[in-house]
């Protein structure tokens, strides 16, 4: 196997850390640059992160740091908003940019960018969220058809109900319950579920998937 090197944002807890630890188990260089190192809210910060040497040999980048603030279209404020964009989109966007053409210049790369169900679908007080996580299918779509030719492949994951901090802190142990009950699985996932399909589109493996924006939801999406 070859020793890749692999960037992950958001990678100290949940599903980023789930994700960190599976390609560590693998074998592979994992940087987990925390906020003080590279806040993805700030682009010349990520910019500055991306061409220094610590990712002058970036292989794979999973683009899995995100925010969700929950408030009704009505009660979003203007500066939440942005910062949504600027982390949820721009980051990622910025990170691709900069990482993306230097693993095509290379001719491999990976790039995996954790999206969410709610960006195929969505409830209340998810408009910031979902909006900003549809922009994120659409850098997958875009990119891929770009680095594609050059032998870096994108795609992206849409978790549904993972058993997360964040999604205890949005939701309470009712909610969590009337979750469960929506997904034909009947529980929540495991992060390790997440990362496990993560760490196959980012390695040597996959050879022909990307573009795709691939749910990982126990089948809530079916329904």
């Amino acid at each position: 196997m070859t020793v890749r090197t692999a960037l992950v944002t958001g990678g100290a807890r949940g599903i980023g850390r789930a994700i960190a630890d599976r390609f560590r188990a693998l074998g592979h260089v994992v940087l987990t640059p925390s906020r003080a190192e590279m806040d993805l809210a700030d682009s010349r910060a990520v910019r500055d992160f991306a061409v220094s040497p610590a990712c002058e040999h970036v292989d794979i980048l999973v683009n899995n740091a995100g925010e969700n603030v929950p408030a009704f279209l009505e009660d979003a404020e203007a500066q939440a908003w942005q910062r949504a964009v600027d982390v949820n989109v721009s980051g990622p966007f910025f990170l691709t940019r900069y990482l993306g053409t230097a693993m095509a210049a290379r001719g491999w790369g990976r790039i995996v960018n954790v999206s969410s169900v709610y960006s195929l679908a969505s409830r209340p007080k998810r408009v910031m969220y979902t909006t900003t996580k549809s922009a994120i299918n659409g850098l997958t779509r875009a990119a891929a058809v770009e680095l594609g030719p050059r032998g870096v492949l994108v795609n992206a994951v849409c978790p549904g109900f993972v058993d997360t901090d964040l999604t205890r802190a949005n939701n309470s142990p009712e909610e969590i319950v009337k979750l469960c009950g929506q997904v034909p699985l009947g529980r929540l996932a495991d992060p390790k579920e997440i990362a496990a399909f993560v760490a196959y589109l980012g390695s040597d493996e996959n050879t022909y998937i990307t573009g795709q924006v691939i749910p990982i939801d126990g089948g809530f999406l079916c329904q």
